[in-house]
């Protein structure tokens, strides 16, 4: 594992709480301004490795950025012809979009070709990545995607004795523990067919003819049964088997309630001397090869469908190999939430439903401030793991119609999601210059950034300005709207925010009611006191009147969003 330098260790050692920048790997560097619909990367170009120069990662790491979220990454099922690479060539039938989806992976131990300048040498040309971040003072993150994997995954570059998914299962039976998938016997898979969908928009490929051979076919990602998955199912994708029955009764031994307050160390003993499911085994040493390439952490696709005890099994396995490892999970199931904490060892999860929904609804106008508090404060005893986010992958863009119509909008939102607790905050790339997301890509559908296919994104590409990373083709507005965010995802240095107490502070309006379009709280630990309030009515200015309690001899401060002419008042 490369070692970074003093230096590099110094600076990401420095305090503040952690913030995420995802970046979608493929649409980062490229410069392309076409966008045909369905285009391929000669038609709309494709971002490299090497596009994360020195240059782009020292302006992210200024922005406060503590981990790089790499996404898309692993090598996933695409369209392209990498054939003269040894690579076998994937049916456009099972693949979304040209490009592929991100959590379609073919091939464990290898990245993706599209993003190599020497596709030969594409798993060098990330390794020197990863130091590259280091360099930059920033750490690793690339996602697994442990429910399921590619219909065609077929690894090239496994470590010696390492067997592929599903080369030794027994396909005769719809479920054996340690067969990696599920069976539908007795019949062949049947491409899904919609009158609303074309195969690549319609453009000819030699292998778009409505077939795959698959036999027996397999079980959906989704968890689809039937032999022909609906063309809404994750029919690119084939569920892993993890000792889970057809039932859903488990094959394998449970946690005792207790362990929900144990260690990672205690986890790790628990498990040892067990005969788990083969699963298990090959998603382990999966993380522990790129632990060992240098990767700092994970994010997991969709892990509310993979049973608790693998986290268990598998995080605390991670942990034993780093214990600084960051470990990420998208749980969108709230009862469900505490369960991956405790007992599954997730370090921080999605703070979706709930908090990023309520707070939705306030930005749109349709909601208000004390509903955005009380879901937080439904997840007062895990707050601490909850990442916060406006924009990701899967959400439409803040400045879309869809959503807020504005990114402007986002500013007020940004200051409540990123200073409210001492959990991450999560930036989507482009978020920060007001990214549309209105391209028609292809497989995608505008309003969200498509994950899908080879595309431009115009407001990033104008920071990039050609790869200078200056902002120079940026609007004033863009850069007026940047430097925000720069001034407010550096505050996560600020000792209230690093691990500051959350106090209540009651907003009122100027006839004494509630103010319902005024967010407003403070940060406090024995340093300073951080004082915030946001306006979410962007048309008018509020006038309100904030009370909140002494606590001790401190440093009061106000951080105030507020949009138009204001007026604060504080009684303390």
């Amino acid at each position: 594992m490369s070692q970074p330098s003093e230096e590099t260790a110094q600076a990401t050692q420095q305090v503040q709480k952690p913030v995420v920048y995802q970046v979608f790997t493929r649409l980062f560097g490229n410069t392309n301004t076409h966008n045909v619909p369905w285009g391929t990367k000669e038609e709309n170009g494709v971002g490299k490795f090497a596009d994360f120069t020195p240059k782009a990662l020292a302006e992210l790491k200024e922005m406060g950025v503590s981990h790089m979220w790499y996404t898309g990454v692993l090598h996933h099922a695409l369209v392209a012809d990498y054939s003269e690479y040894g690579i076998g060539i994937d049916d456009p039938d099972v693949v979304k979009g040209r490009a592929g989806s991100p959590y379609a992976i073919k091939d464990y131990y290898n990245v993706n070709p599209d993003l190599a300048t020497h596709p030969d040498n594409r798993l060098g040309e990330f390794e020197a990545l990863i130091e590259r971040t280091h360099q930059a003072g920033m750490k690793v993150v690339i996602d697994i995607v442990p429910n399921h994997v590619a219909r065609n995954y077929q690894s090239l570059s496994a470590p010696a004795g390492v067997k592929d998914f599903g080369a030794q299962d027994d396909t005769s039976q719809t479920y054996v523990r340690d067969n990696n998938f599920y069976y539908v016997t007795g019949a062949d898979f049947k491409v899904p067919s919609s009158t609303d969908y074309q195969v690549l928009g319609g453009k000819a490929h030699h292998l778009a003819d409505g077939e795959f051979a698959e036999s027996p076919a397999k079980w959906t990602g989704n968890g689809a049964r039937a032999a022909q998955p609906n063309i809404h199912d994750w029919y690119e994708t084939v569920k892993v088997n993890y000792g889970v029955r057809p039932d859903g009764s488990y094959d394998f031994p449970t946690l005792p309630a207790d362990m929900a307050e144990q260690d990672y160390k205690a986890h790790y003993a628990f498990w040892q001397g067990k005969d788990l499911p083969d699963s298990w085994y090959k998603f382990r040493d999966i993380t522990q090869y790129w632990l060992d390439k240098g990767v700092d952490g994970f994010r997991y696709d969709m892990a509310e469908m993979v049973p608790v005890e693998f986290w268990s099994f598998l995080n605390s396995s991670i942990k034993m190999t780093n214990p600084e490892a960051f470990i990420l999970a998208e749980v969108y199931n709230p009862t469900l939430y505490r369960a991956y904490i405790h007992q599954g060892k997730m370090d921080f999860l999605y703070d979706k439903v709930g908090f990023y929904d309520s707070l939705k609804l306030l930005m749109q106008g349709k909601g208000d401030a004390q509903s955005v508090m009380q879901a937080h404060q439904s997840v007062s005893d895990i707050a601490p793991h909850m990442l916060h986010f406006l924009e990701n992958h899967d959400e439409q863009r803040i400045a879309s119609p869809e959503f807020a119509g504005s990114a402007e909008k986002g500013k007020p939102a940004m200051v409540v999601s990123h200073l409210i607790s001492s959990a991450p905050t999560m930036l989507y790339f482009g978020q920060s210059v007001g990214e549309d997301g209105s391209e028609m890509a292809g497989f995608g559908k505008p309003s969200r950034t498509s994950i899908f296919d080879y595309v431009g994104v115009p407001a990033h590409q104008a920071w990039m300005n050609n790869g200078k990373f200056d902002g120079g083709q940026l609007t004033p507005a863009q850069k007026q709207l940047r430097a925000y965010y720069k001034k407010l995802m550096n505050l996560s240095s600020q000792p209230a925010i690093i691990d500051g107490e959350l106090i209540d502070v009651d907003a009122k309006n100027a006839q004494g009611g509630q103010a319902k379009k005024v967010m407003a709280f403070a940060r406090a630990n024995k340093a300073e006191r951080l004082v915030v309030a946001s306006n979410f009515d962007a048309k008018h200015a509020q006038t309100v009147t904030l009370t909140y309690p002494v606590i001790g001899r401190v440093t009061s401060q106000i951080y105030s969003s507020l949009t138009q002419q204001h007026k604060l008042k504080t009684i303390n």
